[in-house]
């Protein structure tokens, strides 16, 4: 393999590179390297030393997504070598006749930096984060059918291409749900709450449960199956809750006390709250308030009246599990905000757990910015 080119660090990033953190932003160097996105380059300090190996972007604020403080003889064998690993660790801990959706390739995570491959069953799901991800792994496709083995994959597509894909079906610990991976966000399966949904499922037999921001109804349907006497569904996407309520029936589960509401998480709360209406466990997902920094301010506001009002909903000795996916609401804040809302709404929450993502969606010690899903079970009184 030819010499790569070299970038040279403005900033003392040796440390942090040491420790793995896997992103170099533009700003950090002295100057761009005249090479195309995808290249492999060696990056450097100031003094010269080499410190990492990575390849170039050169249009995102990421410039260089490190592969390794090693150099890269063949980038093929690396990229192969860590999609088995990935893959491997995922079949030790599932079962495929029960569970047939996962994540494959979580990125940074999995040392592969700029990916993200979602498996549906046969079908594998590729989203590339820019230019220089698309760039560098331009023979993903290849590569995953090589070492997919023992997945039987049929087919390998690109998120932003996948318009002419229909609906699947597959299975996540038993339950069987509808994916559009044609049109549905995240295929219509949000595959990093799994094993938060099987959490509050442990919970909600002969319990009423309230899912906001349901979607095509994961946490309601985990309930249901799991024994709860009641399920309501919020979502204001008609076409999720239509979803929603066929994957109801595809578990064979009753409609008789199962509700799909279309409207705004907040409305309906406000609404319930002037009712008294009451769940047993309220789930509140929400999609990312805080998609950037600049977000924050309006995004802390928007948590707190989202914990307020569910926190006014749960029964007294209740549960209030909330999630948040926003990278940049730290966990600590995150939880705050929980406690604070509970208060305003004069209630107390004692904190009985709190997780991330599943275990296909590994974070890195020294890359927080990978930790971005946090869960927090807790009793309202």
């Amino acid at each position: 393999m030819p010499a790569s080119a070299k970038v040279i660090l403005r900033k003392n990033l040796g440390r942090a590179l040491r420790q793995g953190h896997p992103w170099i932003f533009r700003d950090a160097l002295v100057e761009a390297p005249a090479v195309p996105g995808g290249a492999v380059v060696t990056v450097a300090g100031r003094d010269g030393r080499t410190l990492a190996h990575g390849y170039w972007d050169a249009t995102g604020p990421i410039a260089v997504r490190v592969l390794d403080l090693l150099p890269v003889r063949d980038v093929q064998v690396l990229v192969c070598d860590r999609l088995r690993q990935a893959l491997a660790k995922r079949l030790a801990r599932l079962d495929r006749n029960q569970t047939n959706a996962f994540r494959w390739v979580h990125g940074e995570g999995d040392g592969l930096p700029g990916i993200h491959v979602d498996l549906y069953d046969q079908v594998a799901v590729v989203r590339f984060d820019g230019a220089g991800a698309r760039a560098f792994y331009r023979d993903l496709d290849h590569l995953l059918a090589e070492c997919s083995a023992p997945l039987r994959l049929s087919q390998v597509v690109d998120r932003e291409q996948r318009a002419s894909l229909g609906e699947i079906e597959v299975r996540e610990n038993c339950i069987r749900f509808i994916v559009d991976l044609g049109r549905g966000q995240k295929g219509g399966l949000f595959l990093d709450q799994r094993e938060n949904r099987h959490a509050v499922a442990v919970r909600a037999a002969g319990k009423s449960l309230l899912n906001l921001y349901g979607y095509t109804g994961g946490f309601s349907l985990y309930a249901a199956a799991a024994g709860a006497t009641r399920t309501d569904t919020v979502d204001s996407a008609k076409p999720a809750l239509a979803t929603a309520r066929r994957n109801f029936q595809l578990n064979h589960l009753s409609l008789e006390h199962a509700g799909f509401h279309a409207t705004d998480a907040l409305a309906f709360l406000d609404q319930a709250a002037r009712r008294t209406r009451r769940w047993d466990i309220v789930v509140s997902d929400p999609p990312s308030f805080a998609p950037s920094r600049r977000a924050l301010p309006a995004a802390r506001s928007a948590y707190f009246r989202l914990h307020r009002l569910a926190a006014t909903v749960v029964a007294p000795g209740g549960l209030l599990c909330a999630a948040s996916c926003s990278s940049h609401f730290p966990r600590d804040e995150f939880l705050a905000s929980v406690e604070r809302g509970a208060a305003a709404a004069g209630r107390r929450f004692g904190l009985e757990a709190v997780t991330g993502a599943g275990f296909d969606h590994p974070a890195l010690p020294a890359f927080p910015e990978g930790d971005y899903l946090k869960f927090a079970i807790g009793r309202i009184d």
